[in-house]
């Protein structure tokens, strides 16, 4: 038996992400294989494709760690998951920009049903990074307020929904009307414009001139400089985007007694991501969290999807429908 798959056989522009036949996937002793029905398309997949990404997998391969579906079949040591499930998926084998995936038993996790496909394809990354940039690494708490820069793509709906979900005041940027109107319908407190100046002084009348405790940077090449402007004393910014070099001063950051902190999700430990996985399970079961799809594209439109993810004006998940 065949599937189709994209296939990538050189690095390059979205143009070598090709449509091919492939045939289906043996399951091992410990692997799931998951019937996919939605695939959730991540910006970090366009730095992979195009060559400059740290890791690069070998050529040739099928992009992707995030989509849903259900499981097909599993191996004889797999106790937690059985064929028929409905699941969601934070990691692939095989890539997930296909009709089939091949997946360890730890990337396979189970999806309500009050949640669509296109929904959990939408999980893995996002919300996988927007809990560890929120819990882990900035170590933020009920009570602080959090400026989530850059809120209303994938990564950004989930940090409004965890962090107001956790007890904190929450301040989104977007850039536009229709964005800052996604940012208040998700649960943030205020939305300003992010390509204002204006949203500096609004940031500290909004924080009674305190600053905010807690940033989530999306585009740090842009905004680095200017967050330190509104960070609080103590404040902590995570980065989990940058398309570029910035220059900082760092007398912002030694007066505030501040924290810059890098993030990559590939980077978290076996445990740190059990731990995430288990409060997204939660959340989508008890319906505190619900990922929001802005555009679909067929498995085949995959070079337009790439070009999409990384447009300005991002409004909710992009998705691959195979």
């Amino acid at each position: 038996m065949t599937m189709k798959a994209i296939r990538v056989h050189q690095t390059g522009d979205p143009g070598v992400l090709k449509l091919e036949e492939l045939t289906d996937p043996s399951v091992g002793s410990d692997q799931v294989l998951v019937r996919i029905h939605a695939v959730g398309v991540n910006p970090v997949e366009t730095y992979i494709r195009s060559g400059v990404y740290p890791r690069t997998p070998p050529l040739p391969y099928t992009p992707g760690t995030d989509g849903a579906g259900v499981v097909l079949k599993v191996g004889s040591a797999v106790k937690k998951i059985a064929a028929g499930d409905r699941v969601y998926l934070s990691g692939s084998a095989t890539g997930t920009y296909a009709g089939q995936a091949l997946c360890g038993e730890h990337e396979v996790h189970r999806l309500p049903d009050s949640v669509s496909f296109e929904q959990g394809a939408g999980v893995g990354i996002p919300y996988g990074t927007a809990y560890r940039a929120l819990f882990q690494k900035a170590r933020a708490v009920p009570g602080e307020t959090v400026l989530i820069h850059g809120a209303t793509g994938g990564v950004g709906v989930a940090a409004i929904q965890l962090a107001r979900n956790a007890g904190m005041q929450v301040i989104g940027t977007g850039g536009n009307d229709r964005g800052r109107q996604l940012v208040l319908e998700q649960g943030a407190h205020h939305a300003l414009n992010h390509l204002t100046g204006e949203a500096v002084d609004s940031v500290m009348q909004l924080t009674g001139g305190k600053g905010v405790d807690v940033i989530v940077e999306m585009l740090s090449n842009q905004n680095l400089a200017v967050n330190l402007k509104v960070l609080a004393s103590g404040g902590r910014i995570v980065v989990v985007g940058c398309r570029g070099t910035v220059e900082i001063n760092p007398r912002d950051l030694m007066a505030r007694e501040a924290e810059i902190l890098g993030m990559v999700l590939f980077n978290a430990p076996e445990a740190a991501l059990r731990s995430i996985h288990a409060a997204l399970g939660a959340g989508l079961e008890n319906g505190s969290l619900r990922p929001v799809v802005g555009r679909r594209f067929s498995l085949a439109e995959a070079p337009l999807a790439h070009a999409a993810v990384l447009e300005p004006g991002a409004h909710g998940k992009i998705v691959l429908l195979p």
